[in-house]
């Protein structure tokens, strides 16, 4: 997966959906890492109760999450963006509405971001912004979940808003919602295929860390839209010290 944003050279990762990959502030004290995206909030939209899934890490029921909150302070102290990712393979979620749209954007910013709630499922950490990992369900209203979430950053403190899309590009998912121009940066939710911007692919798997670093960032980093390289997940990137092996030359 490709990152294109306005900061060169960043790496992203997503953490939460194995127990094995050790805590959000030993991630993000690695220093590899410029973005973390807390994956996810698979549950959401069409008047369900929104739920966090975190894996192994906590339990959202009775508060078990909050304790992330120093960490996430942890990580932002450290220049690090930490991102919430709603939506993921697996999960119920869909926009029914304009309206519904509106709700979750609402839910989101008191429970996530930069409003308040009696019940903010990790703590009173306020997150940098909303990562759309949308893999199903249906591809109406997110660009107006985008309209709603963007507004929020003239109340203060921007809320990044960023996206996954599948490739090819456009996304069937949220291609609609790119098309507002309210995303500060897009991956394509791939481990096979580059920014769409860039008509390359790998075979299968992970892009190698000779191809990328030899073949790949150098016929892209020219690109205005070049920002870096996200990759899935801090658990495989544990396991093949991928981040490591690349973040010289992103």
């Amino acid at each position: 997966m490709l990152l294109v944003c306005t900061d060169a050279g960043s790496i992203a990762i997503y953490w939460g959906q194995n127990g094995n990959e050790g805590t959000l502030a030993e991630t993000c004290a690695t220093g590899n890492y410029n973005f973390v995206n807390l994956a996810f909030l698979p549950t959401f939209g069409n008047g369900q109760t929104p739920m966090i899934n975190l894996a192994g890490h906590c339990d959202p029921c009775g508060n078990g999450c909050t304790s992330l909150s120093s960490d996430i302070k942890s990580c932002q102290a450290k220049g690090i963006k930490v991102m919430l990712s709603i939506g993921g393979g697996e999960g119920s979620y869909y926009l029914n509405s304009s309206t519904d749209a509106r709700q979750v954007a609402t839910y989101l910013w008191n429970n996530f971001l930069g409003g308040q709630s009696s019940s903010r499922p990790l703590g009173d950490a306020v997150l940098n912004g909303i990562d759309f990992d949308i893999e199903g369900g249906t591809n109406q209203h997110w660009d107006d979940l985008a309209r709603y979430l963007s507004r929020y950053s003239k109340s203060g403190k921007k809320v990044y808003l960023t996206a996954a899309p599948q490739c090819p590009f456009p996304d069937a998912w949220v291609g609609g919602a790119l098309k507002t121009g309210l995303f500060d940066y897009f991956g394509c939710n791939s481990v096979t295929s580059l920014s769409a911007n860039t008509q390359l692919a790998a075979g299968s798997g992970f892009i190698p860390v000779s191809d990328l670093t030899s073949q790949v960032l150098p016929a892209i980093k020219g690109s205005a839209k070049y920002g870096g390289v996200t990759l899935w997940s801090k658990y495989y990137d544990d396991q093949t010290g991928y981040s490591s092996a690349v973040k010289n030359d992103v």
